[in-house]
């Protein structure tokens, strides 16, 4: 029996994904024409559409590969893998590499070309991480890597959009909860009505009412819009311009550690998706997400796309593999038809957050749901990373708005608040995250080889700048590269990761020290304490 295209979570799974490349979408135009200074017709004529062609392509991809794991297995509840645009490396493009390249040039062309160039990089290093990708899984306990999804679910995701919920709460309170009911519930509405295409039509409807009568809670977008069509192009002159200049090469610190984050970023919702009931294969997932960035980049588009976080969010939703297929055709008709902000005019963001929440809480509940009950204690350690990079995002924001950098007023925090600490912690927060959670599974589990070898890369990650390392310049916090980067920080793993060397040998000459002893719940702990 051939397994259904469409069903009815496809509804709610779609509006969830939409909402989602839709965000991505709406900052890519408003930041690159504040901040990088491009023109309109860049906007809507080769950026917008050279993003679709990537979204269409990856969404079909997991749809079907969503349903050939349906008819090897005999399911017909697989989810296909969400996919979109990575909103991490759009912030990073957007602020490290095309804003300065414009500021000091003021050639948004060149800014585009080199966003164009970082967009090929990172899709070449997704694509070469298909082929490591299946040993870093098996390597990697579940901990390390479900817990830095779970860091960035629970800040730049749940906190980031809870907070925005909150500030309007006439018209995003009762969608909010209209979506934990439903989907918390799992209750069925009337009629079979999907739970979150009824909260956003709610929420639309109280927008629009309070409009009516006087309430400026919702005010529509005022952005022009005619119709029109906008196909991609593509651009290869564009993409290859700065190939052989230095220009784009000298951004390799920015562009290197983000396709490093997709590539982990990916290995982490493989593993989510898996925890889920769904195993999908490493190398043809990854294989297709950088190809849809070199897609991106060939067509236009200079922000790379991946593998979304919260498949079981939509899992938990009742999706399947049509919701994929109506979020990369509906996406690409918006982007070609320049009608990203024609959303914006009758649909109030706020009324559509709750799915977001959704998305954000489920994954970090996975987090500890999918794990050894004694390896919650890696999955916290874990979070903490996230934690540090989202308050540092506070408060460069809060500084911003003062009117001051944070370069001028790291002085003033002296021990009130260790900014330092929060900006070591920051840098490279994904890797940090996963090898600070798999050295401590590996130290719970008594394995102190295997811990002292996630140590020693800690330091090597450390010592070359890829976790920690990190400069404070007026132009903000900038990544530090090369021998030696964070030195204190190696130094220290590296000693740790001897003393875990020398537990190991100590273990083994006196017969058992090293050994663990499994402590799966908290009565087997009283017992232990009380011998």
């Amino acid at each position: 029996m051939q397994p259904r295209w469409f069903v009815h979570g496809d509804i709610d799974g779609f509006f969830g994904l939409f909402i989602d490349n839709l965000l991505q979408l709406m900052l890519i135009a408003v930041l690159c024409k504040v901040v990088c200074g491009f023109p309109p017709e860049l906007i809507t004529g080769r950026i917008l559409p050279g993003a679709a062609v990537s979204i269409l392509l990856g969404n079909l991809f997991y749809a079907w590969q969503a349903r050939q794991l349906m008819k090897k297995t005999g399911r017909d509840d697989v989810t296909a893998l969400p996919f979109g645009i990575n909103t991490p490396s759009l912030l990073a493009y957007v602020f490290l590499i095309m804003g300065p390249i414009y500021q000091e040039t003021k050639d948004p062309i060149l800014a585009w070309q080199a966003g164009l160039f970082a967009c090929l990089l990172s899709g070449i290093m997704e694509g070469a991480g298909a082929f490591v990708g299946d040993w870093l899984r098996r390597h990697t306990p579940r901990a390390a890597l479900l817990t830095a999804l779970a860091g960035v679910a629970i800040t730049f995701i749940a906190m980031g959009f809870i907070f925005q919920i909150f500030a309007a709460p006439a018209i995003a309170i009762f969608p909010m909860m209209m979506i934990l009911i439903a989907y918390g519930s799992r209750t069925r509405l009337p009629l079979g009505l999907p739970g979150g295409f009824v909260a956003v039509c709610t929420g639309v409807a109280l927008a629009w009412l309070l409009r009516a009568l006087g309430f400026a809670y919702f005010a529509p977008s005022t952005e022009p819009y005619s119709l029109a069509l906008h196909l991609p192009v593509p651009v290869p002159g564009d993409l290859f311009a700065l190939l052989t200049s230095a220009r784009g090469w000298q951004y390799l610190a920015v562009i290197f550690p983000m396709g490093l984050f997709n590539v982990i970023g990916s290995l982490q919702n493989l593993e989510s998706a898996e925890a889920a009931g769904d195993h999908y294969e490493t190398k043809p997932s990854l294989l297709a997400n950088g190809i849809g960035t070199v897609a991106a980049a060939l067509f236009g588009s200079a922000f790379p796309t991946t593998i979304y976080i919260g498949h079981p969010a939509w899992k938990a939703m009742g999706a399947r593999a049509g919701y994929s297929v109506l979020d990369g055709i509906v996406i690409t008709l918006l982007c070609f038809l320049g009608g990203i902000t024609v959303v914006l005019k009758v649909v109030p963001l706020e009324a559509t957050l709750g799915i977001l929440l959704w998305i954000g809480i489920i994954i970090t509940a996975q987090a500890f749901q999918e794990v050894p009950k004694h390896h919650a204690l890696a999955v916290a350690l874990g979070l903490v990373p996230s934690l540090a990079a989202w308050a540092l995002v506070l408060v460069e924001t809060s500084v911003h708005v003062a009117g001051k950098t944070l370069f001028e007023v790291v002085p003033a925090f002296g021990n009130d608040l260790y900014i330092h600490g929060m900006i070591a912690l920051s840098q490279g927060f994904l890797l940090s995250a996963m090898v600070l959670a798999a050295i401590l599974v590996f130290i719970i589990e008594r394995e102190f080889l295997q811990a002292a070898a996630w140590t020693a890369t800690a330091a090597g990650l450390s010592l070359v700048g890829l976790i920690h390392a990190y400069e404070l310049t007026p132009l903000g916090v900038q990544n530090k590269f090369g021998i030696a980067a964070a030195p204190a920080f190696g130094a220290m793993y590296g000693l740790s990761a001897l003393l875990l060397v020398g537990l190991h040998f100590l273990g083994r000459r006196s017969g058992g020290f090293g050994e663990r002893r499994p402590l799966t719940d908290s009565a087997s702990v009283r017992r232990e304490m009380a011998t």
